[in-house]
Parts: structure tokens; sequence; C-alpha cells
């Protein structure tokens, strides 16, 4: 009979034990504003109008949202983020955050500088993973077109063409660095298009070990059998499958867009069934690890729980590195810090870029109503009570 995992999201002082007085202070303030939707509708605009208009607000930005959700402008800037999460055996995946101009030149500027991430990684354990949005590389308009079966012009041709290389230079840089490398999930109006590059790369560079990992966004009703049907398929080639699952981020664009354009919603009818095929997918991969590769990005706690539930279940070592655990930078350190105190792998997403040009990243971090608030109050519920504990515990 496995033995029940030893672990509680509850513990509070191990949760927080990175974080002194100030920065909690301080995180106190963050989530309870973030946790206010009227305060953060004005705040994104406040501070994007005041970016535009050239106000001196970076300062202030550095100090709350940004310095708390980003790790810095730049790789350099992230080194004191990536140290920190290190002394207590958590993993950093180094997240360029800029999103880009939808230009040739601005795709090739993404590229080298998730080429900068990958020969970063090169060597460090802390650092097993890199990441790409693949519409930070190329024209989703295009892509769009391929997925509707509508005939590309001479100049989109050759701009898809382009899109597959920077994929390839990426995917191959990662294999010769021997650095896992994650390829996000997008809109489902072309997120076929990405798959397809996805396995091209995966048939290519995961013959020996997990390279490629695509993502599958199990609130799409159709992404459990997706990965089944991958699966398959990479055991008749012969290569591992990589799979990060999330629950997904394009909720409302989606089912916004099916209504308009008069097409069945991909999206699950109900927040319980994504919650049911996002953690059937988890006992598909981890019965199946032998020729898989997971990533578990959640910030759900009965998800995670499941996951080492899982682990144990299936005579799994807990710091196996076809399992890994992900969480954000700045949330959910309830759910990391503790997976990692008990053994297991975890990852955090480390945005970076200057501040500026990660507002986007910002604004939806903070506005993303479904997924995110919730989340926030939980946030702010821990930080309270946390701060509450050590006043207890000092008398």
């Amino acid at each position: 009979m496995p033995v029940k995992p030893n672990i509680s999201f509850e513990n509070l002082e191990v949760a927080f034990a990175s974080k002194s007085n100030a920065e909690l202070k301080k995180m106190y303030l963050i989530f309870a504003t973030v946790n206010n939707n009227l305060a953060v509708s004005v705040g994104t605009k406040l501070a994007n109008w005041s970016f535009a208009l050239g106000l001196p607000i970076k300062g202030i930005m550095k100090k709350t949202m940004f310095g708390h959700f980003c790790g810095g402008e730049d790789i350099n800037d992230c080194q004191h983020a990536l140290e920190e999460l290190a002394k207590y055996h958590i993993h950093t995946i180094l997240d360029y955050s800029v999103e880009g101009e939808g230009d040739e030149a601005s795709y090739e500027v993404t590229k080298n500088e998730i080429l900068r991430t990958i020969e970063r990684s090169a060597g460090d354990e802390n650092i097993p993973f890199a990441v790409f949005k693949v519409t930070g590389l190329g024209d989703f308009e295009i892509m769009t077109k391929i997925q509707d079966g509508k005939t590309l012009n001479d100049k989109e041709k050759t701009s898809f063409d382009k899109l597959k290389i920077r994929i390839d230079e990426l995917c191959k840089a990662a294999y010769k660095a021997n650095t896992k490398i994650l390829i996000d999930a997008e809109e489902s109006w072309f997120q076929d298009v990405i798959d397809g590059m996805a396995y091209d790369a995966m048939e290519k560079y995961n013959k020996q070990s997990c390279i490629v990992y695509n993502t599958y966004q199990m609130y799409r009703h159709d992404s459990l059998a997706k990965l089944k049907r991958d699966h398959k398929v990479a055991l008749e080639k012969g290569y591992l499958l990589g799979a990060k699952l999330v629950r997904g981020a394009y909720m409302e664009k989606e089912r916004d867009r099916a209504a308009e354009k008069g097409y069945p919603s991909p999206i699950q009818p109900t927040k319980e069934s994504s919650d049911k095929d996002y953690n059937a997918a988890l006992e598909f991969c981890v019965e199946n690890i032998k020729s898989m590769g997971l990533v578990s990005g959640s910030h759900n706690e009965k998800s995670n729980y499941l996951l080492t539930e899982l682990i144990s279940k299936y005579g799994i070592n807990p710091s196996e590195e076809s399992v890994y655990f992900a969480q954000l930078y700045g949330m959910s350190d309830n759910i990391s810090f503790n997976l990692a105190k008990a053994g297991y792998n975890v990852v955090k997403y480390v945005p970076y870029g200057p501040v500026e040009k990660v507002m986007p990243y910002l604004s939806r971090r903070a506005e993303e109503n479904t997924s995110v608030a919730g989340q926030s109050s939980r946030e702010f519920d821990l930080v309270k009570r946390e701060i509450a504990r050590r006043k207890v515990a000092k008398k």
C-alpha cells in the first residue's frame, strides 16, 4: 500500500521562510490591491498611460507589482531571485515576458533572447527549462490561415518558413545544451499549427530523453483525448512525449470568439469538468511516465496534492526528473516551498524584461479574474495568516 505523502500546503512557516517581515508587509499591500477589482482596473490603466506619457513611475513599479511578480529587467537581474529560490531547492524557468511587435525584426530579437536563456541554463541544475511562446516568433494570422486551410501567398509562406526555422533553432539549442524547453499553448484557432511544429521537434529531439514539451490546456474539452492520442503516436514513432499540463489562460476570449463566429466553444462547460480532466491527465501521465515527461503547471492545491499521491502510488522517486511541479514567481509559495522541502522537483516561472515592456504581462496577471482573482484572495489570506502567526510566535 503506497504511503500517503506527508505534506501540507497549510504550513505557512515553510511557505514564507524566505520572506522577512518587511517583505511580508509588502506582499500584504500588493495582494490587497490585486484582490480589489476596481483598484486593478484603474491601476493598470494608470500605469500603462504613465508609461505612454513618459512619466517616471518605473521605480514605483519595480518596488511593487513588477518587483513581486518579475525577476528583473534582464537575465542578469534575475540572478538574485534565482539564488533565493535555489536556497530552498526550487528551480527557475527564465521567462522572457515581452510581447513582440509583430514584425520579422522583433521575432528575431525574441528568438535571440530565448537563445540567451538556453545558454544561461546550460550546465546549471537550477535552471532545468527554457520556455517560449510561438507568437513571439511568428505571425499568428498566418498560422490561423493555415489552420483554416487557406492558401498562403509567397510572402506569408516565407514568413512561416522563418517561424519554423526559429522554432527548430531553439529546440536544437536546448537539445545541445541538455535543457528542457516548453512550448506555451495559445488560442485554439491556431493551436493545431503550434501542435504540429511541437510534434516535429519532439520526433527530432526527444528520442533519448524528453527535451521538448508541448502544453495542454485542460479547460478545453478535447485536451484529454488529444493527450492520449499524442502519446500513442509518440510510442508508434519512437519518441518521448513531453507534456505540460495547465488549466488554461484564454477562456473568455475563446468563448467570445466562438459566439461571434458561430462555432461550438472549445471550452469545458464547467470548472468541475476542467478539474476532472486535469486530474485524469495527471494520472494518465504518471501511469505512462516511462514514455513521457510531465510538467504540472498548477496553482490548484488539490491537483498538486493528487500528483504527490500518484507519485507515491506508482513508486516514483519524488526527485525523478520526469516529473516537475510548476508555479508562477510571486504566487502559491505555500505550494512551491512545501513541495520543494518534501523533496519534489519544483520550478518557478520567473518573468523578466524591461518594466514598461512587461506591463501587458503584469496587466493580465492582475486582471485574469477567472483564474487569478480567486487565487489572489487565497494569497492575501495566507499572507495575513503568516503575519498573525509571526506575531503570536514572537510573544
